[in-house]
């Protein structure tokens, strides 16, 4: 009987020592792996990343079980159980944080991902996977009182360095300041945390430039994430581009990638901010497009053409009836004529917007006026560089809905914007490139709560260029 207790005692000592020699082995490879496959900037393959995109709807699963399992120890002191079955979701989480840590990586590498906040995520997860190998091998020994802290410790440090990885992870999906974007102020002064401090002072880059690209990029192009080994959230880092090179180009606006990106076609693949993000609105492109024509620098206070009033609240937009009847024949016209009318959202009340990028050398007045019957669910109106004329505001006049309308690069002389006062919802328009004169835009000057009018490279552009107007 002594003999056969001596045996099952070895025995377990043999597999504990196994455990341990298996744990070793297993938490080398892990740290090895970023030095092996070094995270540097530059995409390695489109299949790493069809891979690595199974990473989000993978991970909440470890998550919760890993959540669990302390639940399922203190309830199991009453209920043992449930202590029994915390072994099993214990294995069960290691198992699943191992391929979900493998796909998070083959996103990374594959995507070309790289900064502070990636690496800080890659090694919480190192750790995260490690301290739950440890808990396997040291419960055990906690579950027979032969040692009584050391599982409990380790367990709770997998918790925290859980916490702090998913914190990681939704800094690079939402932006490091999602968490206290919106925190009151009282409690903002109490709590320090960081923030750009690159686009302090008036100038034109760091009042209506530095704020949109902070709030629509820099999460993948930042101090945490630089795709492709770009960052926009300082102006030296903007200008100095990314691995294929300047991403501005002073004075060149059709040379300059940033703007070819964001302007593209959103199902385009290179459509940027990319996965689904909040999009580039027509007036934050503007502004974008006229501070890099006139130089694209840090330090200009203004823009020829563009010049911003002080800011006020605007009330929300109205929403539109519900158009769901009409698409048998919006998509019928459509097909027809090429212009496309695309849903502002999920939200049928949100409206419609009137895209003729694929026809606009075609289309003019009397492809608008065809649009007509759909005016009151149009929101904005795309028309630029289309060979639209001043007869085209008969039809716009009708557009009641009509927040934002380019027109830019057209024949439009302004002889009939007077027809557009009554647009009372309209807060954008782009005349630049256009022959109004700074008699013709008078009545459009006056219309309270126009927010936006871009009048660059036009014979009124000294009058006020793009102005954002008060009441």
């Amino acid at each position: 009987m002594i003999s056969a207790e001596r045996t099952e005692g070895a025995e377990r000592t043999r597999i504990k020592r196994s455990a341990w020699v298996w744990i070793g082995c297993a938490s080398v490879l892990l740290a090895a792996l970023p030095f092996l496959f070094r995270l540097d900037g530059h995409a390695h393959g489109d299949w790493l990343q069809f891979l690595g995109r199974f990473h989000p709807t993978l991970l909440h699963l470890p998550i919760g079980l890993i959540v669990l399992v302390p639940v399922l120890e203190v309830a199991g002191a009453t209920r043992p159980a449930l202590r029994d079955a915390a072994d099993f979701v214990l294995r069960t989480a290691l198992a699943l944080a191992l391929p979900t840590f493998a796909l998070g990586y083959m996103l990374a590498y594959g995507a070309g991902d790289t900064g502070t906040t990636v690496s800080r995520h890659m090694w919480g997860a190192v750790v995260l996977c490690v301290g739950l190998m440890l808990c396997i091998v040291l419960r055990p020994g906690w579950v027979t009182r032969e040692q009584a802290f050391v599982y409990p410790a380790v367990l709770s440090a997998s918790v925290l360095a859980l916490v702090w990885t998913g914190h990681q992870g939704g800094s690079m999906t939402h932006g490091s300041d999602y968490l206290t974007h919106y925190m009151p102020g009282p409690l903002r002064a109490l709590i320090p945390f960081s923030g750009s401090k690159d686009a302090g002072g008036n100038s034109f880059y760091a009042l209506h430039i530095h704020p949109v690209l902070d709030s629509k990029c820099a999460s993948c192009h930042g101090s945490g994430s630089a795709k492709a080994d770009l960052r926009v959230d300082s102006y030296d880092a903007l200008m100095r581009g990314g691995k294929d090179g300047a991403v501005v180009v002073a004075g060149k606006p059709d040379a300059s990638v940033l703007l070819a990106r964001v302007t593209l076609q959103p199902g385009d693949p290179h459509f940027m901010p990319a996965e689904g993000r909040t999009p580039l609105t027509s007036e934050e492109i503007s502004s974008i497009r006229e501070w890099i024509r006139a130089g694209a620098t840090a330090t200009a206070t203004s823009v020829p053409g563009v010049k911003f009033a002080s800011e006020q609240a605007e009330p929300p937009p109205q929403p539109v009836g519900d158009y769901s009847s009409l698409m048998p024949q919006i998509q019928e016209m459509q097909h027809g004529l090429g212009a496309k009318l695309v849903p502002l959202s999920a939200k049928a009340s949100d409206g419609l917007i009137l895209r003729t990028v694929d026809v606009s050398s075609s289309f003019g007045d009397a492809q608008l006026a065809q649009f007509e019957k759909f005016a009151p669910y149009i929101v904005e109106a795309e028309l630029a560089r289309t060979a639209v004329t001043d007869a085209s505001f008969d039809t716009l006049k009708t557009f009641t809905h009509l927040r934002a309308l380019h027109l830019e690069g057209t024949a439009i002389t302004g002889s009939n914007l007077t027809k557009i006062k009554s647009l009372s919802q309209l807060r954008y328009l782009n005349l630049s490139g256009t022959k109004v004169t700074a008699q013709s835009i008078e009545p459009v000057k006056k219309m309270s709560q126009l927010r936006n009018l871009y009048l660059f490279n036009t014979a009124a552009e000294s009058e006020g260029s793009t102005a954002r107007s008060t009441p």
